[in-house]
């Protein structure tokens, strides 16, 4: 076979048939300069819903972004009909860089990363402390992918009304995670609300949880606006909840800049992509103590640094404990 260097004669370059004639290929693209910015608030079937000047548009990908993945939460340029009318389609031309990429997988052993949300700075993982009981191990997963994405996370226990909320807390209070816990009654009332919305402020919160813990209840009373969506229950024989959200959509909260982003349960947190090298940034009081570890460490070992460093005083014993609980959730399946 011939191959074609970038430099060919006319003679040298093939050239497809057709009835219309052909024109030659270029790489260049059009830079769209007049495109409009959007966000991109949900995807469904290869249409996106997006936010521009405050109107609602229906988009599709351009051809020319190719394979280029666009989620919820990216920032975008459209253009095409930009009125929101009924019927009208628009086209998204350009994705703008990301400062931030929350990702999972199916689980450990699946390669395939699924992009869960774009341009988010916090995490709030949605945890029910009775009916389903908590799982902690999710919780810990959870909290590897956000520091490995670079989000604040923050825990919120609900239906506190069930159970204590002491006895889970207590894992998590040597990471510093913050917290808050709510009870049926105050989200009925609106309190617990009101109380969640105080560490949503100016933030793109991306709400994480399994099934039937109250997660798209309580973004529902973040955003009364759209309680069209249903609640689902508790299957009362798998102790599993029914799915609600069928795919990740952005929400504004009233105050300006603070945005909640509402996923789909999930029943497992994949970690296949994160680098354990990478966790330990979430621990500045520790990453110091692990110059001396020997190369690729996995700080869980004879030889890991960080014994000598916490014996020596330079940081609380239930910091690296806690380090290393987290390590190990990126070697087990959810659920073990």
């Amino acid at each position: 076979m011939r191959r074609y260097g970038k430099h060919t004669d006319e003679d040298d370059v093939r050239v497809r048939p057709s009835r219309k004639g052909s024109r030659p290929r270029t790489h260049t693209r059009p830079k769209h300069e007049d495109a409009a910015a959007g966000m991109v608030l949900t995807v469904d079937r290869g249409r996106f819903t997006c936010l521009v000047d405050g109107r609602i548009i229906t988009a599709m990908k351009a051809r020319e972004l190719g394979r280029k993945g666009v989620v919820v939460g990216d920032e975008v340029a459209l253009v095409g009909d930009l009125s929101g009318a009924k019927d009208t389609l628009a086209r998204i031309v350009r994705v703008e860089k990301r400062t931030s990429v929350l990702r999972r997988t199916a689980d450990d052993n699946d390669p395939y990363e699924r992009v869960v949300v774009a341009n988010a700075d916090q995490l709030a993982i949605v945890t029910a402390l009775a009916d389903p009981e908590p799982r902690p191990r999710l919780i810990d997963r959870c909290l590897v992918a956000a520091y490995d994405a670079g989000l604040d996370p923050l825990l919120v226990l609900t239906k506190s009304d069930l159970a204590p909320a002491g006895p889970l807390l207590e894992k998590y209070t040597p990471l510093g995670v913050p917290h808050v816990v709510t009870s049926r009654t105050e989200l009925a009332d609106g309190e617990a609300a009101e109380r969640v919305r105080e560490s949503l402020y100016g933030r793109v919160t991306v709400f994480v949880g399994h099934s039937g813990v109250g997660k798209t209840t309580l973004v529902n009373a973040l955003v009364p606006e759209d309680r069209q969506r249903t609640t689902g229950h508790v299957n009362a024989v798998t102790g599993r909840g029914r799915h609600t959200t069928t795919s990740a959509l952005a929400l504004p909260l009233r105050e300006e800049g603070s945005w909640v982003i509402d996923t789909p349960g999930v029943r497992s947190f994949g970690l296949h992509h994160v680098d354990p090298s990478r966790v330990i940034g979430a621990f500045p009081d520790l990453e110091p103590g692990t110059a001396g570890c020997p190369r690729a460490c996995s700080h869980d070992e004879p030889d890991c640094a960080l014994d000598q460093w916490v014996a020596e005083g330079h940081a609380d014993p239930q910091r690296l404990h806690s380090l290393r609980r987290l390590l190990e959730t990126r070697e087990l399946r959810e659920g073990d």
